[in-house]
């Protein structure tokens, strides 16, 4: 098992993707870095080509917002996406610690002194939380992210990959993870947030912790790239932004890390949503031998593909909403 055990004061690297911000939130996060009590840190942020916010918009709100913090802040010449923007971030970092760092959430002062504390006391190669939630102007709608996603269940411990299969609990802002653990999964997985990807990979690695504090406010808002069933509003949507990058990204992690016989059932089963997405009525039968593998999932895409498309529209828009 890989441990971080410095009892010091080790650096922690601030990593932040920035693409288009709010130049309001965009401020209030910096804030919130600034005052962060912890005393060793480094900020490093790349702007993700933004075409509607000028790079020397972003420069003077880093400029007037962040004053002992080191920062460095440097540009992509094209548009590579968050996860190829957060992987070369991970390279560049010069930390012991990483903490992930999106451009409008508002992170309390003590987030990552307690966080480090804690990973240290627990031996644990990533640490998260969970969040209260607030929406675009700032108000709180929820105390937990639990209220909003009613399958998001926190998990802690050892050999948590085969749950990771099927869903991801670590919410990247919350993050912190050993640089070591970082830069070895790197290139990230495509077709998996990055947040995901680095926690699937930690949980190879060593103990995952949870904090019992929130330590951020998350803003959910109508851009959020993570929302739940984010850019589906068709049959055809839903193919092409759940079940083919799913399967994609189950054949890549099958390379990265130890195979399992749940990563082979897992496999059988998204191969089968696929084909039954696709017509193949057959393929029902190994989604309903599998089914406790996710039950909910399941039962909805059994249903979902004899459905009219009116109503299944309704029905994804009730569970981004969270009424499903």
């Amino acid at each position: 098992m890989k441990e971080c055990m410095d009892t010091g004061k080790p650096l922690i690297s601030i990593l932040m993707a920035v693409y288009n911000p709010d130049l309001e939130w965009f401020s209030q996060q910096l804030e919130s870095l600034e005052a962060q009590d912890y005393p060793n840190l480094e900020l490093r942020i790349l702007d993700d080509c933004s075409p509607d916010v000028s790079f020397q918009e972003i420069q003077q709100s880093i400029k007037s917002n962040v004053r002992k913090i080191p920062y460095f802040l440097d540009r992509n010449s094209q548009n590579l996406g968050s996860n190829r923007v957060f992987e070369k971030l991970t390279l560049a970092a010069k930390g012991q610690y990483i903490a992930y760092c999106d451009q409008d959430d508002i992170w309390f002062p003590k987030k990552l002194s307690y966080l480090e504390k804690q990973l240290v006391k627990d031996r644990a190669v990533l640490i998260c939380s969970d969040v209260f939630v607030i929406d675009g102007a700032g108000k709180k709608i929820a105390s937990s992210i639990t209220k909003l996603r009613k399958r998001h269940k926190f998990l802690e411990g050892y050999n948590l990959t085969d749950s990771l299969l099927f869903r991801n609990f670590v919410i990247g802002c919350t993050m912190l993870i050993c640089a070591e653990t970082a830069k070895a999964a790197t290139p990230f997985v495509k077709d998996m947030v990055h947040d995901h990807w680095l926690a699937m990979y930690a949980s190879t690695q060593g103990k995952i912790s949870v904090s019992p504090y929130r330590l951020v406010n998350y803003r959910i808002h109508a851009n959020n790239q993570t929302s739940v069933l984010a850019y589906v509003k068709s049959k055809e949507d839903y193919i092409e932004e759940r079940i083919l990058p799913y399967v994609r990204r189950l054949q890549e992690i099958s390379k990265r890390i130890p195979d399992s016989e749940a990563l082979k059932k897992v496999m059988q089963w998204a191969q089968a949503r696929e084909s039954y997405a696709r017509g193949d009525s057959a393929s029902a039968k190994v989604i309903w031998k599998n089914r406790n593998l996710d039950r909910k999932t399941s039962a909805f895409e059994l249903v979902a593909w004899h459905t009219p498309s009116p109503l299944f529209r309704i029905a994804i828009r009730m569970i981004q909403r969270g009424w499903l």
